[in-house]
């Protein structure tokens, strides 16, 4: 058994793009597709098939269904990422999109984290968890919302400051060859080029009045 088949081995950013998984991204610890369907129908369709086939690996999805088009996320709850099960699966998914004649619409997913800078992270913690009814993950920086469902809180440490400072900043994580459309593509709205000092990690841009945000990719990250 090689690390690429072993379903209990996660796999990296580089691992799934030699796997020519066309219709499919990976994002932090999942694989993403939207497939559009064109109609509700189809997508109804669409997604009692992926049931019947996940129900038949015992490997589940997520899975939205919109009109009119269907998005499907996949990860290895057990191990935190994406292993071969997923990959199996995601073929699975993709003949049965195709076979409905769903156009799959790789560039258009993406996944919204939020980060506040604070000097003191232990400090602030418990008040979030409390508000939003979040969860505390293994990373002492994060917080996470256990349905899933809104997004991943982060904490970046700052020097000590009073506001009005810029608190939050935006971090959105796109598909590689989407990510330098969508900084030009911010640029071009009147935002400024802060840093591409470490792209294609990540690229730091500015709104007109100076507040920050980033678009990230999975690449060269461990």
């Amino acid at each position: 058994m090689s690390e690429q088949t072993d379903p209990k081995k996660t796999l990296t950013g580089h691992d799934l793009e030699q796997m020519l998984l066309a219709d499919w991204r990976v994002l932090f610890s999942s694989l993403h597709a939207r497939f559009a369907t064109g109609d509700f129908a189809t997508g109804l369709r669409l997604v009692n098939e992926i049931g019947a086939v996940a129900d038949e690996l015992d490997h589940h999805p997520d899975v939205d269904l919109t009109y009119p088009s269907v998005t499907v996320r996949l990860t290895s709850h057990d191990v935190g990422g994406v292993t071969s099960r997923d990959v199996e699966l995601a073929r699975r998914i993709s003949d049965l999109a195709g076979s409905l004649g769903a156009k799959a619409d790789p560039a258009s997913v993406s996944v919204l984290e939020l980060a506040l800078d604070t000097w003191d992270a232990a400090e602030i913690k418990p008040f979030w968890v409390a508000l939003l009814g979040y969860e505390e993950t293994d990373d002492e920086t994060e917080l996470v919302d256990a349905g899933g469902t809104r997004p991943t809180i982060w904490f970046q440490e700052t020097d000590r400051h009073e506001p009005p400072r810029q608190r939050w900043h935006l971090d959105i994580r796109v598909p590689p060859e989407v990510a330098e459309r969508r900084v030009q593509a911010a640029i071009d709205a009147g935002g400024t080029l802060v840093s591409d000092a470490v792209a294609p990690r990540f690229w730091v841009l500015a709104d007109p009045q100076g507040n920050r945000a980033c678009v990230t990719t999975w690449i060269g990250r461990s």
